[in-house]
């Protein structure tokens, strides 16, 4: 039996809440509150897999122009936004490119990766009292589905969305999703039958934040997330933040099938951070229990969900997602904020994550380990202010027992990344 999120009655009942609320929007209107927003990305991956005799690279060059109207004054406020992307391939092709993980651009038959990609979406919306809905093509950044926006440029999504803030604190989101167009490709054909999720985040006081959100993907699976992030202010300049992110999935009985695997999974992480002026340390742990790893991301009509390529909201999550069926792992991680001894902008992370008692076809104690380190760079001020620069390189190593869970190698990233506002 199919079972199906109740998307048309939380709407409802929303809508219905905000109406003892409802005014006149005394806001700048349609246009004075339009904005067009342009992002200029240029983005090289390296990864030299171990046991593979080619590296793979994707390099390019990318453009994001995104339209935000403003809401037509009155009860009830319309708009319209708009999502321009535009990426020209510099290296990355035939016998380069096609890595899972990088995915800047799709490949044609032959295996020769698309010279240049061109998308475009717009999305309707309508505001009521402090409910917004919309329909067309979406971004969501939310802990079940969040679009991936790590690579080139972004995937998107084609739906209804709803997201309303009639409570002080409290901020519900639901949506129902019938199309997702791949980072890589222009096209609309990537298999997604329909998403349906919703769920709300409160901020319960200033030190406590909670959130609670369920999905179901036809066919696929259902997915519930729970996150609380608690904040301890010390003495001075310090801080405890603890955190923690966990996921319950159940795939459907053909999709697990189809990947030959068992169908349930748990999936949490525990971190602790220290804050000290400029400097975080940080600890963490993540368990994966069930009989198999947790899912996410890909697209339907590779094997893959199709929830997102960025929904894994869990601490240890880098190049590995430290994932496995049964796996559990430990990182120690520091980062420092260099702008607090006259280096205005720079910033460093660096962390090490282990992760063992993975299950496979080979053993039930296959293990890895990932050294990531990250150094950024954003201009402060001046004429190219905001102006941000990425250097990432990360080793990661699995055991040759759990070589068809994750393969290991080295992984070079560079991301120059330049916004402005033309208004």
């Amino acid at each position: 039996m199919k079972k199906s999120f109740p998307f048309a009655l939380l709407t409802t009942l929303t809508l219905s809440s905000g109406a003892a609320f409802a005014a006149d929007q005394t806001d700048g209107g349609f246009i004075n509150d339009s904005h067009l927003n342009v992002l200029l990305r240029n983005a090289f991956i390296n990864r030299d897999y171990k046991g593979d005799s080619r590296d793979r690279r994707e390099w390019g060059q990318g453009v994001i122009a995104n339209f935000t109207s403003g809401f037509t004054q009155g009860p009830v406020g319309f708009g319209i936004d708009g999502l321009a992307q535009y990426a020209v391939r510099l290296d990355g092709g035939r016998g380069r490119s096609g890595a899972g993980g990088i995915d800047f651009f799709s490949q044609d038959n032959d295996g020769t990766a698309k010279h240049d990609l061109a998308k475009f979406g717009a999305t309707a919306k309508m505001r009521f009292s402090h409910t917004v809905l919309s329909y067309g093509t979406q971004r969501p950044v939310l802990p079940i589905i969040t679009s991936d926006d790590s690579r080139l440029l972004s995937e998107t999504y084609t739906g209804f969305m709803l997201d309303s803030q009639e409570v002080d604190g409290l901020d519900v989101s639901a949506g129902y999703f019938t199309d997702e167009q791949r980072k890589s490709d222009d096209s609309h054909n990537s298999g997604l039958k329909n998403l349906m999720f919703g769920g709300a985040s409160y901020q319960f006081n200033d030190q406590l934040r909670g959130a609670f959100y369920a999905s179901n993907v036809q066919d696929v699976l259902n997915k519930q997330y729970l996150g609380l992030n608690y904040k301890q202010p010390l003495a001075g300049d310090q801080s405890l933040d603890f955190d923690f992110n966990g996921y319950n999935s159940r795939l459907d009985p053909n999709y697990a099938k189809s990947l030959d695997t068992g169908r349930s999974n748990t999936i949490w992480s525990l971190a602790t951070s220290y804050n000290l002026g400029i400097h975080t340390f940080k600890i963490a742990y993540q368990q994966s229990s069930g009989s198999t790893g947790y899912h996410y991301g890909g697209y339907r009509n590779q094997g893959g969900v199709g929830d997102g390529g960025n929904t894994i909201w869990l601490s240890n999550s880098y190049w590995s997602d430290f994932n496995g069926e049964d796996e559990r792992s430990w990182q120690l991680a520091y980062s420092v904020d260099l702008s607090g001894i006259g280096v205005n902008g720079l910033s460093y992370d660096v962390a090490y994550v282990r992760g063992d008692n993975i299950k496979t076809a080979a053993t039930d104690n296959g293990h890895e380990h990932e050294f990531f380190n990250q150094l950024t760079y954003k201009v402060p001020q001046g004429p190219a202010k905001d102006l941000k620069v990425k250097l990432r390189f990360s080793t990661l190593r699995v055991s040759s027992d759990a070589s068809d869970y994750n393969v290991g190698g080295e992984e070079v990233r560079v991301y120059v990344e330049y916004p402005f506002a033309l208004f």
